[in-house]
């Protein structure tokens, strides 16, 4: 059976401000799969992180929602935090109360919460059905295909070549050149191109 955390983050007063962290938190605890559900001042703190791998262990989430600021920032981190906690680091979905509510909607603090209820339940909806995935290690081949051989691919496999690497050179044309080898005359020295 699915056990589902959430974590909404007041982010300070960025998120705090416009949305009311703690009824977004206790709406979600109504959500389908949903064993626990709190709000933090800042979920991306040392505290906040330890609260979250504390509450994966003590509540045996097996996959949390992050409500917080962009997943650009601290998608790494709260990944970590589950793999921590013994858990897919895998089996998490962020939403962006701060970008995508917090800022949009700063004097309007009933239609905020509202919507940020609604991004955390479509959060929820996505990590239920969140596909655990692993890492997985794939050999490097040392080889290097080029497609054109024109002058640019002749010149990038002759690099790649001289660095090492086995370079495969593809041509739909029946000879190599490209555009090159329609001139007569090369500038500066008017070379014949042929």
């Amino acid at each position: 059976m699915k056990r589902i955390g959430v974590f909404i983050c007041h982010c300070g007063s960025n998120i705090a401000a416009s949305v009311d962290c703690h009824r977004v938190a206790e709406e979600a605890k109504s959500f389908p799969h949903v064993a626990y559900s709190t709000d933090y001042q800042y979920m991306c703190s040392e505290p906040g992180q330890e609260m979250i791998k504390n509450a994966v262990t003590e509540h045996n989430l097996d996959r949390i929602v992050v409500a917080s600021c962009s997943p650009r920032m601290h998608e790494d981190t709260f990944r970590k935090v589950l793999g921590d906690a013994g858990s897919n680091p895998y089996m998490m979905v962020m939403t962006n109360l701060r970008e995508q509510v917090s800022w949009v909607h700063n004097k309007e603090k009933d239609a905020a919460t509202l919507k940020a209820i609604d991004l955390v339940r479509a959060a929820v909806y996505k990590v239920a059905n969140v596909v655990p995935l692993k890492e997985d290690y794939i050999p490097i081949e040392k080889k290097a295909l080029v497609i054109g051989g024109g002058i640019a691919g002749m010149q990038s496999a002759l690099d790649i070549a001289d660095c090492g690497y086995q370079v495969t050179l593809v041509e739909k044309e029946p000879t190599i050149g490209g555009r090159m080898a329609q001139l007569d005359k090369t500038f500066p020295t008017l070379d014949c191109s042929a």
